[in-house]
């Protein structure tokens, strides 16, 4: 296979939290690694409009109307210069001396979060989201909103536990299958980013899990899970060898319980850096949009950084 980075071009949503600034410095150290395999980064910070409220209690909104908005026009630049603009030079200089090099955009919008960070990456020809997992307290249904919407890219949500080694961004990874097509879409992701970092990968995990629900019902029709999963940890093993991925990073897992479950469990017993997965077509369900698997891990796991690999 030939290595083609998974990650070129980065969208990169941002406020002035401790949170948002774990997912600069997770940008930083991937992107330093990844050097000229990127082709670009933008810093998204999308205002609601509060700030209005905040500076402008005695302003009488039907005159300035009138004027066509001038003072609150006045008001916003102020914020942006004031408040905005200094949180996202730091974020910068952080990438910047993460070893980045490449150009990095620094745009500033108004309007609902969600949907101008997934209309941006569209527009803007992202393949990356990256987010943390919370900044304001209205920042965990921005994120889910972004996940479920942003059907184009990979998104990625950054964890509480990062960046324990900034040599290592993401030294251990686990990646459930299923052997399902979107499953795989996860294995080819994971595959061309290990192969894209080489010596900063430490471990692998590939992790099938025999759903008891199903076990009797399967058996019952001739079926034989076991040598399913077998057969299914097998074939990611070999995009990973195509890869030019070391066999010997590279452990695989089956176990029987409850999808969901059994993943969670194992992600907090390995101490995994990334947990990787991919996610079905887009749905009018909000909530099956990603599968139920998928929901589940990515709002419990929250200590690793877990991405949603696009299926387009």
């Amino acid at each position: 296979m030939a290595i083609i980075c998974p990650i070129p071009k980065i969208l990169l949503p941002v406020d002035e939290s401790k949170h948002s600034g774990r997912a600069v410095e997770f940008t930083g150290c991937l992107g330093g690694l990844m050097g000229d395999s990127l082709s670009g980064i933008t810093l998204l910070h999308v205002m609601e409009g509060s700030y209005v409220g905040e500076h402008t209690d005695y302003v009488d909104f039907r005159a300035e109307i009138l004027k066509k908005s001038d003072t609150i026009k006045k008001f916003k630049d102020q914020h942006i210069e004031k408040d905005i603009r200094p949180f996202m030079d730091e974020w910068e200089k952080i990438l910047r001396d993460s070893g980045i090099r490449i150009k990095i955009e620094k745009l500033i919008l108004d309007g609902e979060p969600a949907h101008e960070i997934v209309r941006i990456a569209d527009e803007g020809g992202f393949s990356t989201i990256i987010m943390s997992r919370r900044g304001h307290s209205e920042t965990i249904g921005i994120t889910s909103a972004v996940v479920h919407a942003a059907s184009r890219q990979t998104v990625y949500v950054i964890g509480y536990e990062v960046l324990k080694d900034k040599a290592f961004p993401v030294p251990s990874m686990l990646i459930p299958v299923d052997g399902s097509p979107y499953s795989m879409k996860g294995v080819e992701h994971a595959a061309c980013l290990a192969g894209t970092l080489k010596g900063s990968i430490r471990g692998i995990t590939l992790f099938r899990v025999i759903n008891t629900a199903l076990y009797k019902e399967r058996v019952a029709k001739g079926e034989y899970p076991d040598m399913e999963a077998e057969q299914v940890l097998n074939a990611a093993k070999a995009v990973f060898l195509q890869a030019e991925v070391s066999e010997e990073l590279i452990t695989i897992k089956s176990r029987r319980g409850k999808p969901a479950e059994e993943i969670l469990k194992e992600a907090e017993e390995g101490d995994y850096n990334l947990v990787i997965m991919g996610r079905k077509g887009r749905s009018t369900i909000k909530d099956l949009l990603l599968g139920g698997v998928s929901s589940t891990v990515l709002h419990r796991c929250q200590n690793p950084t877990v991405a949603i690999v696009s299926s387009g």
